[in-house]
């Protein structure tokens, strides 16, 4: 009976421990986004001010993405060779010189390389947040955790962008900048006190995986990338994130103001709607995936969402698209951590960096492709037609899942 007891004490003094980490990670990542949304409706006219053209001015943030897109897999080689914490502490301190940098940027062009720095120390410190969210979660909580990540991610995207507008209008266009710098380097020195390394006590007690032969590691790493399963959740996650930037970024928009005659204000509310909706939605898509399983939470959601691209697609009047949208905003929002739990499923523990960091850039390579791809559809048919193609395109990423992948055995409800 003792035995017992002191069993349960461990085991809860452990849960308790993993969930002040969570806590520590969740205002990490609130910081680190309401940093990126501050700066959102400020770059745009900070770069103007430059004398630039509208193209030069959208560079500034596709600087920003193209350092993700290209840093994801490195910082997750680097998250299981080096540890963690190298990622979560040094991703904030490179996010803080590149916005400070930023502010004080004195051309256009300098302006673009502090944003690289920032995209740089953002795609650190998110790849490693994810990473340690899964050592400490364990199996059986492991979607909750992540989602509770997804949600703060999105606390920080709503709160930065009226920040940022507040502090533009009281202290210059440079403000927002350093008000983010100093609030990453709070974020650096938060995770240098409060988060211990993981990477080992994920292995499980073994050597670390920079011990074994680089050419075995290599081998490992290219042999999960090109398994079945791996590619399965890799084409969902991007035909989501696709849908994300392709269909509700760039579609939406101007489907609402050319068939509805919808104002930017009334598109404004509309988009907050949505991620209300989505907001809502997080905590019980990590519950749904932990109980029921990763597939059973991957393959339903995946077609909820494609009726609702569809129903936007060819709605008659405004209430069809409204509804359409929030249809499909409650499947991507129902997804929610499913993919990235199945991802740390399969992956093996040694290389739980890289497949999160792969896992990353399928989803950063929907974003940045699929607004590109829907714009040049609607101007070659129809922004309906566009629509139509993006609902076809995730039924078909969701049926080649649905058929190919196994649920992970660690993720089953029996298990």
């Amino acid at each position: 009976m003792l035995t017992g007891l002191a069993s349960a004490t461990a085991e809860s003094l452990a849960r308790l421990r993993a969930d002040e980490r969570l806590v520590v990670i969740c205002g990490s990542t609130v910081l680190v986004m309401a940093g990126q949304g501050v700066v959102g409706p400020v770059l745009p006219i900070f770069a103007d001010d430059f004398g630039v053209s509208a193209a030069v001015v959208g560079l500034t943030f596709t600087a920003f993405g193209l350092a993700r897109l290209v840093l994801n897999v490195p910082a997750g080689i680097w998250a299981d060779r080096a540890g963690r914490r190298i990622l979560l502490v040094g991703g904030p301190l490179l996010t803080a010189v590149g916005m400070i940098g930023s502010g004080l940027a004195p051309s256009i062009w300098a302006l673009l390389g502090w944003r690289l720095v920032a995209g740089a120390g953002s795609a650190l410190y998110m790849t490693g947040a994810q990473i340690y969210l899964i050592d400490i979660a364990g199996d059986d909580r492991r979607a909750r955790y992540i989602a509770t990540n997804q949600g703060a991610l999105l606390v920080g995207v709503s709160v930065g962008p009226a920040l940022g507008g507040l502090l533009a209008d009281a202290y210059g266009l440079r403000a927002p900048f350093i008000v983010v710098g100093a609030g990453a380097l709070v974020t650096a020195l938060y995770g240098f006190f409060r988060l211990p390394e993981t990477l080992r006590v994920a292995e499980l007690g073994s050597e670390p995986s920079s011990a074994e032969p680089a050419s075995a590691v290599g081998a490992d790493r290219r042999s999960f990338v090109l398994s079945r399963q791996f590619i399965a959740v890799g084409v969902v996650t991007f035909a989501i994130f696709a849908i994300r930037g392709g269909f509700r970024q760039t579609l939406v928009p101007l489907a609402g103001a050319d068939s509805f005659d919808l104002d930017i204000g009334e598109i404004g509310l509309l988009f907050t709607g949505l991620g209300l909706v989505g907001l809502a939605l997080i905590g019980p898509a990590g519950s749904v995936a932990d109980r029921f399983g990763r597939k059973p939470a991957i393959v339903p959601t995946g077609y909820v969402t494609a009726a609702g691209v569809l129903m936007t697609g060819l709605a008659p009047n405004l209430g069809w698209f409204i509804g359409g949208l929030v249809l499909s905003a409650i499947g991507t929002g129902l997804s929610g951590p499913a993919p990235a739990a199945f991802v740390a499923d399969i992956a093996p523990t040694e290389l739980r960096g890289s497949a999160m960091g792969l896992y990353r850039t399928w989803g950063d390579l929907g974003l940045v492709l699929g607004p590109v791809l829907s714009g040049a559809l609607a101007d070659a048919s129809s922004i309906g037609t566009a629509m139509v193609a993006n609902a076809i395109m995730v039924t078909a990423a969701t049926t080649w899942f649905f058929v190919s992948a196994e649920e992970p055995r660690s993720s089953s409800p029996a298990g």
